[in-house]
């Protein structure tokens, strides 16, 4: 059953939204360098370039370069290895992306209330946001939540949390200014995907897909705020779609599946050396998100009381819709009936960038208000709502409907 939660009014806004990526890339170049270097060659590694080369994606923002020391060991780096280069290369990061987004909220950070942050590439404690917290200076009071499991859908299921959040701080008739987080640190897992391949003989996709990168965005509950909004949010919604637990996820695995670990006599040391985690991802995803997607849209606009019949189709809306893959988002744009115009930021998102996780999402957003956004079937006028969407584990939907403030939606 879909949660719903849509008001006249929420009252809700983004204020200030940003993204950052780091300045090296993965390219089939650099998987080919890698590859040399540690494995044989063989047919499933010439069909992973050949897939890296086909997928359409320009760049893939990585915090390595492909001579990384890190990457470059006799073995695939252990998890507690990935955790210190996740800390060390990408809170820098998303402490860019969360300063960029407080100064276009015209705040600062000691006025944050709240942090919600997530990530599916790493898992400590405490956890990442911690850092990031500290080095943005926000008070110790700001009270602060973490998500983990929600894969690539966690960028819209942060903001649901935070939009709950600052709902009970208007409650209380408190401000609320809730600074959201993501951030994604896949590339450091690029040689435990190639052990796999190689020990496995396993095709890991994932290895033509994923990026690193960081996004934040401020959400106001409008209480004392003077700064004109980027988006309203109007309304959210969370779905499972039944019986698709297997069909997608990003687990702790270590080569092999060796399932008597615990048992090992050096337990601890076994489990320090597990090589990340490990993608799961389907034949059947392009499938499950375009028929998931449409009856999630109806009941969305049928419970927005805002809309006239002016909006009464997926063509009169912009479309934000989370990177995950070529195939991914040809099957949405099918199910929805759209031009490939509406999705525009979500195919430059996936060409220039890749997929990173739940952080590319907000590159979406930040395309989407920082284009021209011009709809030729409405008298040339920019489109004022936008619809968000992504895909994580479970498989779980998010969807959400968004307004631009006046500044971003007039000619």
């Amino acid at each position: 059953m879909a949660q719903l939660h849509v008001l006249d009014d929420l009252g809700l806004s983004i204020t200030g939204l940003a993204s950052k990526y780091p300045s090296h890339s993965i390219t089939t170049a650099s998987l080919e360098r890698i590859g040399a270097r540690h494995y044989p060659d063989s047919p499933l590694t010439k069909k992973l370039l050949a897939l890296n080369d086909s997928s359409g994606i320009l760049s893939r923002p990585s915090v390595h370069d492909p001579d990384d020391q890190l990457i470059n060991q006799d073995r695939a780096p252990s998890i507690s290895e990935v955790h210190q280069r996740f800390l060390e290369r990408g809170v820098p990061l998303a402490i860019e992306a969360a300063q960029s987004a407080i100064t276009e909220a015209q705040t600062s950070p000691s006025y944050i209330t709240h942090m919600v942050s997530v990530t599916c590439t790493d898992s400590a404690n405490p956890g990442y946001d911690h850092y990031v917290g500290r080095g943005l200076g926000v008070p110790n009071s700001v009270e602060k939540v973490l998500l983990h499991g929600v894969g690539c859908s966690g960028g819209l299921a942060a903001l649901r949390m935070a939009a709950n959040l600052a709902l009970g701080h208007a409650r209380r008739g408190k401000p609320a200014r809730v600074l959201v987080v993501a951030l994604e640190v896949n590339s450091t897992l690029v040689r435990s995907e190639m052990d796999s391949m190689s020990q496995l003989g396993e095709l890991r996709i994932g290895l033509a897909l994923f990026s690193d990168g960081a996004g934040a965005l401020v959400l106001s509950n409008s209480i004392d705020e003077s700064t004109r909004p980027v988006y309203s949010l109007l309304g959210w919604q969370h779905r499972i779609i039944p019986d698709t637990e297997d069909d997608l996820g990003f687990n702790v695995d270590p080569l092999g599946k060796d399932e008597n670990i615990l048992a090992h006599p050096n337990c601890a040391r076994k489990l320090n050396e597990m090589l990340g985690w490990k993608v799961v991802l389907s034949r059947r995803i392009p499938e499950l998100t375009k028929s998931a997607l449409q009856p999630m849209f109806s009941s969305l606009l049928e419970n927005t009381p805002c809309f006239s019949s002016q909006h009464a189709s997926a063509c009169d809306f912009d479309w934000a819709i989370h990177p995950g893959g070529a195939a991914v988002l040809a099957s949405i744009q099918e199910a929805l009936a759209i031009p490939g115009d509406e999705m525009r930021a979500s195919y430059d998102t996936y060409r220039e960038h890749g997929n990173s996780s739940s952080a590319a999402i907000f590159t979406v957003l930040d395309r989407l208000r920082s284009k021209e956004r011009i709809d030729d079937t409405q008298n040339g006028k920019r489109k004022v709502y936008t619809v968000a969407c992504a895909f994580g584990p479970g498989v779980a939907v998010e969807m959400c409907m968004l307004k631009r403030s006046d500044s971003h939606s007039e000619l």
